[in-house]
């Protein structure tokens, strides 16, 4: 969840247009009382601030108080909903996924691709009830029927541009609601509600570790022309943190030896790494700081679901491989 550099030294822009010549319709957005927000569809520069940026990438950011009280309500409002109701948990995975769909599309709309929202939100919502109601074979069945309608809908549509936007339906289809459907599935099992605290946990360990060490520790930058300020160092960080968290989740929780919460960690942690640097690149690709600005401190839904959509599945992958018998 790395924000775009915003690069303001000599140099870092290339020239602008000449005097009197039209400005691009994809390349700014006007706001009113707030001038002109540019949303640049190239590549970033390379000027003195980048060079800066990536020498100290996870120096800025966030605003941390906001951040760790949004992210801890939201935690709570899911543990609390996943104890007493998993039903009223299903629901509440939905509408983030819908909202994190309409999110998307909105990204996508800076690239003049216009995914066919109504198909692909109604999609997002139904595919965690398949998945918790009727197990993999419904969420199979779902996730096709919303994929044919998204395409379905696109091609009646006259506008242009139909088969990028069909494919971007498809693509918000299987990247958000249908790798979140996997955590579903786990509740569909005797201890599914404590599989599901243990994969949150590992998830916020991840983010949380591996901001901390990254701040006071990072140097060397994982991607730095997709995100700038994940490092080597927090990765490590959130690897050991998670590792511990694992460790007692496995002990304490679900009552398995303790070498299984450290192997739970290490391919939770790759995944959650993987989902961030994915959204990353798509945010960089359309030249937007965050998906959206609805959680003080993070900014948009799929700047919190980023590490869970592919964690997800990898987390359902390993109780299957490591807990069987739960």
């Amino acid at each position: 969840m790395s924000d775009l550099p915003t690069p303001d030294g000599p140099g870092s822009h290339p020239a602008g247009p000449a005097p009197g010549s039209p400005v691009p319709a994809a390349a700014t957005t006007a706001t009113p009382g707030r001038g002109i927000r540019r949303f640049s569809l190239l590549p970033p520069a390379h000027g003195r601030a980048n060079r800066t940026a990536r020498k100290t990438p996870s120096r800025a950011g966030r605003n941390l108080p906001a951040a760790i009280a949004v992210g801890l309500a939201l935690l709570g409002v899911l543990i609390v909903g996943l104890l007493f109701s998993p039903l009223l948990f299903t629901g509440i995975v939905g509408a983030f996924t819908v909202v994190g769909v309409i999110e998307f599309a909105r990204a996508m709309a800076f690239r003049q691709v216009l995914l066919p929202r109504v198909p692909v939100a109604i999609g997002a919502a139904a595919l965690p009830f398949a998945a918790y109601l009727g197990g993999p074979e419904m969420l199979t069945l779902a996730y096709v029927g919303a994929c044919l309608l998204a395409v379905l809908w696109r091609a009646l549509d006259p506008r242009p541009g139909a088969p990028a936007a069909a494919r971007a339906g498809v693509l918000a289809l299987t990247w958000i609601p249908l790798m979140v459907s996997f955590a579903l599935l786990l509740l569909r099992t005797d201890a599914g509600p404590l599989k599901l605290i243990t994969m949150l946990l590992l998830v916020v360990a991840n983010d949380t570790f591996g901001y901390i060490v990254g701040v006071l520790f990072g140097r060397h930058a994982m991607a730095p022309r997709v995100s700038p300020k994940k490092t080597w160092e927090g990765f490590g960080g959130s690897i050991v943190g998670a590792a511990v968290i694992g460790l007692l989740c496995a002990t304490l929780l679900l009552g398995q030896p303790w070498w299984v919460g450290p192997i739970m960690a290490v391919a939770t942690v790759g995944a959650a790494t993987l989902g961030d640097l994915a959204e990353s690149m798509v945010k960089r690709e359309v030249g937007i700081k965050d998906m959206g600005t609805i959680l003080p401190g993070h900014g948009g839904v799929m700047d919190r679901l980023d590490s869970i959509v592919l964690a997800s599945p990898v987390a359902f992958l390993m109780f299957e491989l490591l807990m069987p018998q739960l």
